[in-house]
């Protein structure tokens, strides 16, 4: 008996040093799942990241990461570290031997925005591949949380998500009863485009007590007639610009004098960068569009 309970302990024993270290070493890995709905898991925190749009280098660098970012795509401008990243193509273009020539580590790419065929490219390689595309105020504070797990900046990656979680619920409080007011936003002139309610930045309208006058229409960014705008005849018209300088991209509704925003003078600008972006900075967009709605509640 005293031999056989020998012979277990011994099995046991042999049995723990071959499980204990695998059991370490999964208990150590940085599991996420991404946006294209798969799981990513890295044994030690990502140093040689490559961020394949300008959306991922911002959250990113809004994740604590910044000096672990090793290459971006062109418009990778904010924040303004980013400008001296190495380039590698940008998100519709991917220089992969350029980008291959930087070892990363992690690769995080944008999920509707990059070539399919070179992410599964990169994917076929084994790199490690991590896909985002916020579609709302919590999917970018989750983002950024995410993205802090791989890069080992969990401090300041939720914090950082949680001060934009908390920034957008005051401003939900802060417009929870105000005015609707009817807005179309253009995203382009021509072709003339704009943005349904799936979109993040129908989701800013919303926030403000906008009332978009192209919420349902199917696609995220579909493309319409100038006559269609005339019959919704909102009351605001909003486009994005450079520092949200006015330019001449709202001229063209100018023709039509008894179109309630052309009326009122409601043709506004706001920063295109920020509200393009499913970033941090959607809170100072968020900002400045609900000043811009107040504006219109005036007139």
């Amino acid at each position: 008996m005293k031999a056989q309970w020998l012979s277990l302990k011994m099995l046991l024993s042999l049995l723990l040093a071959v499980v204990l270290p695998q059991a370490v070493a999964t208990a150590a890995q940085r599991c996420v799942a991404d946006d294209a709905l798969r799981t990513l898991c890295i044994d030690t925190p990502a140093q040689r990241i490559a961020t394949l749009s300008p959306g991922a280098t911002e959250l990113t660098f809004a994740a604590g990461a910044g000096e672990q970012v090793i290459a971006g795509v062109s418009y990778s401008d904010y924040p303004p570290a980013a400008l001296k990243l190495p380039l590698v193509g940008n998100h519709t273009r991917i220089d992969v031997e350029a980008l291959l020539a930087l070892k990363p580590d992690l690769i995080v790419t944008w999920v509707s925005g990059n070539p399919t065929a070179q992410v599964e490219l990169l994917q076929e390689l084994g790199l490690p591949i991590f896909a985002i595309e916020p579609r709302t105020f919590e999917g970018v504070s989750s983002a950024i949380e995410r993205l802090s797990i791989l890069a080992g900046t969990e401090e300041a990656g939720f914090a950082e998500a949680e001060r934009f979680r908390s920034g957008i619920a005051a401003i939900a409080e802060q417009y929870r009863d105000a005015k609707p007011v009817s807005v179309f936003y253009q995203v382009w002139e021509t072709p003339l485009m704009t943005i349904n309610n799936t979109h993040l930045i129908g989701k800013v309208l919303q926030l403000c007590g906008g009332v978009n006058v192209f919420a349902d229409m199917p696609r995220l960014v579909p493309r319409i007639s100038p006559e269609v705008v005339l019959q919704a005849d909102p009351e605001v018209i909003l486009t994005g610009s450079v520092e949200g300088a006015s330019d001449q991209q709202l001229d063209h509704w100018k023709k039509y004098p008894k179109m309630r925003a052309v009326a009122l003078d409601n043709l506004f600008f706001v920063p295109s960068s920020p509200i393009s972006r499913p970033t941090p900075r959607l809170l100072e967009a968020s900002r400045d569009i609900c000043q811009k709605l107040d504006i219109a509640r005036g007139r």
